[in-house]
């Protein structure tokens, strides 16, 4: 069985928690075996003229590299990493962290455990206060 319709569960978290304000942080991370991609991050970004929009920061050995798209487009960017070589995927918003990750079988699975967070991301924040939805 593959893992992507789970993966695509756990990207509904993402969506809510963004739409409901609760988003905190997203990470891409434990990687398969020493690989020259060690981490991704993702976090909420808002233009000047207050257009969102997701951040994407994929952290090498040597550097960094951001890329800018839409919730979608995310996904899209996203998902080819999972398993190619992420095996753990981390939402944090202030409801709950969920966990998304594969087994030796590459069988996934979606944890949910207390929050890390007290507060959402400033830009979510920001977005709630000027009345901005997705």
């Amino acid at each position: 069985m593959s893992f992507q319709p789970v993966f695509a569960l756990f990207w509904e978290n993402v969506k809510e928690s963004i739409q409901n304000g609760t988003y905190a942080k997203l990470t891409l991370a434990k990687t398969i075996g020493d690989t020259e991609l060690k981490n991704i991050y993702v976090r909420p970004v808002l233009s000047e003229s207050d257009v969102f929009s997701l951040s994407v920061t994929a952290r090498y050995k040597t550097e960094e590299i951001e890329s800018f798209h839409t919730l979608d487009e995310t996904f899209m960017v996203l998902a080819p990493f999972m398993n190619n070589p992420f095996l753990t995927a981390l939402l944090f918003t202030t409801e709950n962290d969920i966990t998304f990750k594969l087994n030796k079988k590459r069988v996934g699975t979606i944890i949910e455990q207390a929050p890390t967070f007290k507060n959402a991301s400033d830009v979510i924040l920001e977005m709630k206060a000027k009345g901005i939805s997705i």
